[in-house]
C-alpha cells in the first residue's frame, strides 16, 4: 500500500492523493490550483500522472479546489467511476459546468485585451463539453454504507460537517492478508453549524490524512458574528454604500443568507435589499433544498414553514447577464453576494472592479482565501490588486470575518482527533499552507506521541 501526494500539500489548493494498492490505482480528489492564472493553468492544464492509469476515484466534497480538473482527468483518459455522496454529485452538476463557463469567459475577455497586443490567444483549462462528459462517470453512494470499489478498497462515507454532501472518506483496504483502515478529512468542518449536522466521528483508524487550513490559529468567536454584521451594515447605510461579499456559491452563500435573514427577522437590521447574483449560487440553493438529510434539526425545521432563509422578500436572484449589469447602476446601498469566495473568477470580479476605489463601499470577506488570490490580497490589506491583467486601488472599506469558516480551527481539529480510537500509527498532514501544516503537526506530536506524524511536500510517497 502506498499514497503519493500530488496536490494540497504545504499548500491549500489543487487536492490530489494517489492511492496504489494491489496493482490498482485510486484517485482522492482532483483539485483545482487556485492563485496565479499561470500557475491555474500549469497546474491543472497537465496531471502529474497517467489519467488513464486510475481506476477509480474518490471525491470528499464539491469544492472546485478538490473537484476543479476532474473533467481534465476524464478528457485525457480516465474512464473509471467516481465515487461521492449524492448530494456532492447534484452540486458537482452544476459547479463543473459553472467552472467551465467562467473559464470560457475569463479567456474570452482576456484574449481581447491580449489581442489589442498582438499576443496570442489563451484557451480555458476546459470546456462546459468536457465537464458535461466528465458528469457521466460519477456514481454516487449513501453516506455510512460500505461499498466495495476495487479489489482490497472498500469506502464508507462519514458526514464532514463542511459543505451539503462533504463527506470523511473511510477507506478498509486489504492487501496480501494484510489489513489497514485510511480515513481522510477531505475538508473537516467546526460542528454547531447553523445549516449541517456535525462531523462524525470514525474508529479504528490505522493512517489519518487530516486538513490543516487553520491549524495555526482560531476563529473569532461565532456569538461575536451578529453584532459585527450589523456595525458593517450599518456603516453601508450611513455612507450610502453597496456591500460587496465575495462568497462560495456552496455553503457560504446559504449561511450569510440564513445570517441576513435571522437578523431582519429579529429587527437587529433593516430589510436591506440583497442580490445574489450567481447562476451557481441560485442552483446550489435548489440543491440544498433536494437534501434535507445533511441538515441539523433546527435548520430543517426553519425549511418546512412558509417564509425561509432562501425566500426572503427582500432577497432578489440574478441570473442573467443583463440583471447582473443593471446591478451596477443602482445607487442606494444594498449587499451583493457573488462568487467566486476567493474572489479570483466570476461575476465578482467584475462587482469588487466596479467598486473597489469607490471609499463608501465594502468588500467583506467571509471566508479563507489563498496566498496570491485577489482575496487573499484585500484580506490581507494590500492597496493595490490586479484584477483582470490590471492594477486597481483599494480605496473601499475591507472587512474581514472568519467566524463562517467552515473549517474546523486549531482547537476544533485538535477535539476531533483527540476522539478518534484506533492505532493511528502514521497522521498524514495535508491542506494547509506552510505555517499552518507545521503549527499543526506539532500539535499532534503532543496530542498524539505514538503516532509518526507527517507533513509532505508535492510528490512524496509513502509505503505503509
Amino acid at each position: 500500500m502506498k499514497i503519493t501526494f500530488l496536490g494540497a500539500d504545504q499548500r491549500t489548493t489543487g487536492s490530489k492523493h494517489l492511492l496504489e494498492i494491489n496493482g490498482r490505482r485510486l484517485l482522492l480528489e482532483c483539485g483545482m490550483f487556485q492563485g496565479h492564472r499561470e500557475k491555474s493553468i500549469e497546474y491543472s492544464t497537465v496531471l502529474p500522472f497517467d489519467p488513464g492509469s486510475i481506476h477509480a476515484m474518490v471525491l470528499s466534497h464539491a469544492h472546485i479546489d478538490h473537484s476543479g480538473v476532474i473533467p481534465v482527468l476524464c478528457r485525457d483518459g480516465f474512464h473509471g467511476a467516481i465515487h461521492c455522496t449524492d448530494a456532492t454529485a447534484d452540486l458537482c452538476n452544476y459547479m463543473l459546468l459553472d467552472t467551465a463557463h467562467i473559464q470560457e469567459q475569463d479567456a474570452a475577455f482576456v484574449n481581447k485585451k491580449r489581442a489589442k497586443k498582438n499576443l496570442p490567444p489563451i484557451k480555458p483549462i476546459y470546456t462546459q463539453t468536457d465537464a458535461a462528459d466528465s458528469l457521466k462517470q460519477f456514481s454516487p453512494l449513501p453516506y455510512s454504507t460500505p461499498t466495495k470499489i476495487l479489489d482490497g478498497v472498500t469506502v464508507t462515507f462519514l458526514d464532514a460537517g463542511h459543505i451539503l454532501g462533504s463527506a470523511l472518506v473511510l477507506l478498509d483496504l486489504e492487501e496480501n492478508g494484510r489489513h489497514a483502515r485510511l480515513v481522510f478529512t477531505g475538508d473537516l468542518g467546526r460542528g454547531h453549524n447553523d445549516i449541517l449536522r456535525d462531523p462524525e466521528i470514525p474508529d479504528n483508524v490505522d493512517v489519518l490524512m487530516t486538513e490543516s487550513t487553520y491549524g495555526n490559529r482560531d476563529h473569532e468567536p461565532l456569538t461575536d458574528v451578529n453584532d459585527r454584521i450589523c456595525r458593517i451594515i450599518q456603516h453601508a447605510l450611513e455612507h450610502r454604500g453597496k456591500i460587496i461579499i465575495p462568497s462560495f456559491a456552496v455553503g457560504r452563500t446559504q449561511q450569510i443568507l440564513y445570517t441576513i435573514y435571522q437578523l431582519t427577522k429579529s429587527g437587529r437590521i433593516p430589510a436591506l435589499r440583497t442580490y445574489v447574483d450567481s447562476p451557481l449560487s441560485i442552483n446550489a440553493t435548489a440543491v440544498f433544498r433536494a437534501h434535507p438529510e445533511c441538515f441539523n434539526d433546527t435548520f430543517r425545521a426553519a425549511m418546512t414553514g412558509g417564509e425561509t432563509p432562501f425566500t426572503m422578500p427582500n432577497l432578489t436572484y440574478t441570473g442573467s447577464v443583463a440583471d447582473s449589469i443593471a446591478i451596477n447602476d443602482i445607487r442606494d446601498p444594498c449587499i451583493i453576494i457573488s462568487a467566486s469566495g476567493m474572489a479570483e473568477a466570476g461575476r465578482i470580479c467584475h462587482h469588487i472592479k466596479n467598486n473597489i476605489e469607490d471609499p463608501r463601499n465594502t468588500i467583506l470577506i467571509v471566508g479563507w482565501c489563498a496566498a496570491h488570490t485577489v482575496g487573499g490580497h484585500l484580506a490581507s490589506g494590500d492597496k493595490q490588486v490586479s484584477i483582470f491583467g490590471e492594477p486597481h486601488r483599494v480605496r473601499c472599506h475591507v472587512e474581514t470575518i472568519n467566524a463562517f469558516s467552515g473549517h474546523a480551527d486549531r482547537n476544533e481539529l485538535r477535539a476531533w482527533t483527540s476522539r478518534l480510537t484506533g492505532s493511528l500509527k502514521k497522521i498524514f498532514v495535508v491542506h494547509g499552507e506552510p505555517d499552518a501544516t507545521t503549527a499543526y503537526a506539532e500539535t499532534l506530536r503532543q496530542l498524539r506521541p505514538q503516532s509518526e506524524i507527517l507533513v509532505p511536500q508535492f510528490n512524496d510517497s509513502v509505503e505503509f
